[in-house]
């Protein structure tokens, strides 16, 4: 554990790496073989498994869930409940400055950018660029977030979908 990290009462940490100055909230599980960097906000009723990394100056919004395997099974083909040696922990990667709305959820595999702003509720199933900002499920690029102080955000009337396809 880092100096000065802020822990709320009621979580789970277990073989996990947290850097200096960052705040947890109540609720909140980091698995093994989990890191998150220095200066980062982890709000309450979060789950970081085993495989995410997450850099610095992050923040997680509350009730954010990442995923580290696409196709999970509670049994191996023998039938026996699957034990460490049954699956691959699959990485998730969230780059410095990036921000993930409340009630997110994030697929193994996936790679949020610097600076990238991921929308409330909204289900990431690929990378999501340096700098974009996205939302809705599968999340779609919504905007570009062009520094942290302006952030530019497109006006969408009549439910209208960005033609880009989704993230």
């Amino acid at each position: 554990m880092g100096e000065n990290v802020t822990f709320s009462k009621f979580i789970n940490l277990y073989g996990c790496s947290i850097g200096d100055n960052t705040k947890v909230g109540a609720f909140v599980e980091i698995q093994k073989n989990a890191r998150v960097g220095k200066n980062c906000k982890i709000s309450s009723h979060t789950f970081i498994c085993e495989g995410v990394s997450i850099e610095d100056n992050v923040f997680i919004g509350h009730n954010v869930t990442f995923i580290n395997d696409t196709y999970p099974r509670a049994t191996n083909p023998e039938g026996a409940l699957q034990t460490e040696k049954d699956w691959k922990v699959e990485p998730t990667t969230v780059k410095q400055g990036a921000s993930i709305g409340s009630g997110a959820t994030i697929l193994a595999n996936v790679t949020i950018g610097e600076r990238a702003i991921v929308g409330a509720g909204s289900v990431v199933t690929r990378d999501v660029p340096a700098g974009t900002i996205v939302a809705g499920n599968p999340a779609r690029k919504r905007g570009e977030n062009l520094r942290y102080e302006k952030i530019k955000v497109p006006r969408f009337t009549n439910n209208t979908r960005n033609p880009e396809g989704h993230l």
